[in-house]
C-alpha cells in the first residue's frame, strides 16, 4: 500500500571529454507520500488502543490552553464586544496552532527518520478519532445499567453529557446514551477523518495538520460554544466557525449511514423533515439518521441545572432503546468509518498513481 513513483529523466549522452557521473539514490519518501498507509495505521491504533487515559492527549493539551484563556479573558473583559473580539482570538489562534504544530512535529520527526515521522503522525491523526473512546463511554455507562445499579449508571452519564442525570430512568439513560453516541459520530469520528482524507488528498500538508485543525474548533464548541452566561459572546464565534466546518462532514454521513441501511431516500427525507427543527444545524441531521434506521424516538425534554429543555422528537417510536440499538448504532458508525477510509485510500492511490 506504500506508493513509491519512480521517474525516468531524459538525459543527454555523456561528452567523450567527461565520464558520465555516477548515479545517486533517491531520497526516502516522506510521510505524506505514505498516506495509504498512515490512514491505515491511524484507524488501527485508534480501534485497538484508542486514547489511553494517562497518556498525552492534543485534546488536553486543547483544552488546558481553553480553560486558561477562558480563565483569564472572563477575569478581565466585561462588555460583549471585548468577548467577542477574545473569542475570535481564541479560535483562529489555536486552530492555526493546533495545525502548525502538527505540521511541525511530522516534519521534525520525519527528519530524524522516516519510521519515527511515520509512528508520530500516525498516533497524532489516531488521537483525532474517537471511535473506540466513544465505544468505551457508552459500555461504561451501560456495564452498571446491565446490572441494575441505576445509581451508578446515572453516576457515570454525567461524565459525558451536559444534561442533569440525577433523575434519569433506565430509559432516559438509554436515549441520553444513543443520543451522545449519534451526535459524536459526525463531530468526533466522521469530520475529523473527513479532515485528514482531504488533508492526504487534495493538499501538500498531510492529514495531521487539517485534523488537528478540526479537533481544536471542535474542542472549543465542547468547552465554551454554549448560548448562556459566560459564554455567550465569548464562544460565539467558536461555536459558529464548528457548525461551518461539520455541516459538509455531517450531510454526507447521513448519506452513508442512509446507503448502509438500504433507505437513502428514506433517511434523508426524515432528516429534511425533522432535522431541521433542530437548534443544531448538524447534530439534528446526525441523530435523526440514527433514530430513523434504527426505528426508535430521540429528543425530548432534558434538565440543564435545573431549567428543562426540550429538544425535537427525531424519529418514530417503533422500537425503545436497549442495549442492542446501541450496539447498532456503534456498528453503523463503525461501518460509516470504514467505508470513507476505504475511499480515502483508492483516492489517495489514485492520485498518487
Amino acid at each position: 500500500m506504500w506508493s513509491v513513483e519512480l521517474k525516468i529523466l531524459p538525459c543527454s549522452p555523456a561528452s567523450p571529454a567527461s565520464p558520465a557521473s555516477p548515479s545517486r539514490p533517491s531520497p526516502p519518501s516522506s510521510p505524506s507520500s505514505l498516506s495509504p498507509s498512515i490512514l491505515l495505521l491511524a484507524a488501527s491504533l485508534d480501534y485497538l488502543i484508542g486514547d489511553p487515559w494517562n497518556w498525552p492527549h492534543p485534546v488536553k493539551v486543547m483544552g488546558g490552553a481553553i480553560a486558561r484563556f477562558t480563565q483569564i479573558t472572563l477575569k478581565h473583559l466585561s462588555t460583549p464586544l471585548s468577548k467577542r473580539l477574545a473569542g475570535v482570538i481564541l479560535t483562529v489562534g489555536l486552530i492555526t496552532a493546533s495545525g502548525a504544530i502538527g505540521w511541525l512535529l511530522v516534519r521534525v520527526s520525519d527528519r530524524l527518520h522516516p519510521l519515527v515521522g511515520i509512528s508520530i503522525e500516525s498516533i497524532l491523526l489516531a488521537s483525532c478519532f474517537a471511535g473506540r473512546s466513544l465505544r468505551a463511554a457508552a459500555e461504561d455507562v451501560l456495564q452498571p445499567l446491565e446490572h441494575g445499579d441505576l445509581a451508578e449508571a446515572r453516576r457515570r452519564l454525567s461524565r459525558y453529557v451536559g444534561r442533569d442525570t440525577e433523575n434519569l430512568s433506565a430509559d432516559e439513560i438509554y436515549r441520553a446514551v444513543l443520543e451522545t453516541v449519534a451526535e459524536n459520530a459526525t463531530d468526533g469520528v466522521m469530520a475529523p477523518l473527513f479532515y485528514a482524507i482531504v488533508g492526504a488528498v487534495l493538499t501538500p500538508v498531510g492529514s495531521v495538520p487539517l485534523a488537528l485543525a478540526y479537533k481544536a474548533a471542535s474542542t472549543i464548541d465542547s468547552m465554551v460554544g454554549y448560548r448562556q452566561e459566560p459564554y455567550t459572546d465569548l464562544g460565539w464565534f467558536g461555536a459558529k466557525l464548528e457548525d461551518y466546518l461539520t455541516w459538509l462532514p455531517c450531510r454526507l454521513t447521513v448519506i452513508t449511514l442512509g446507503a448502509i441501511a438500504l433507505m437513502p431516500q428514506k433517511v434523508w427525507g426524515s432528516c429534511r423533515c425533522d432535522a431541521v427543527k433542530d437548534p443544531s444545524p448538524n447534530s439534528g441531521w446526525s441523530e435523526c439518521a440514527y433514530a430513523t434506521i434504527l426505528g426508535v424516538q430521540l429528543g425530548g425534554t432534558n434538565y440543564y441545572q435545573g431549567v428543562a429543555k426540550f429538544k425535537p422528537l427525531l424519529g418514530e417510536p417503533i422500537h425503545p432503546i436497549t442495549i442492542k440499538t446501541i450496539e447498532r448504532g456503534l456498528q453503523l458508525t463503525r461501518y460509516s468509518f470504514l467505508i470513507w477510509l476505504a475511499i480515502a485510500i483508492a483516492l489517495q492511490l489514485a492520485f498518487s498513481g
